[in-house]
């Protein structure tokens, strides 16, 4: 176990490529724009279902 975290951490040092700062800010920023707008698709999406679904058991209930 021990030589498996150590042959990682080596992996990580030597082997991969990491953004420099600013790419690493850009990314973010794509990553947080991404996110509010998949949320607000996924609330959208929510509030219609949850209408259709009051809407069909309103009809049925009367």
């Amino acid at each position: 176990m021990v030589s498996y975290i150590k042959e990682s951490f080596e992996e990580l040092r030597a082997n991969v490529t990491w953004p420099t700062w600013a790419e690493g800010q850009n990314l973010m920023v794509v990553v947080a724009v991404f996110s509010i707008l998949f949320s607000l698709a996924i609330w959208g999406v929510d509030t219609v279902f949850a209408k259709l679904i009051e809407l069909y058991f309103g009809v049925i209930g009367n």
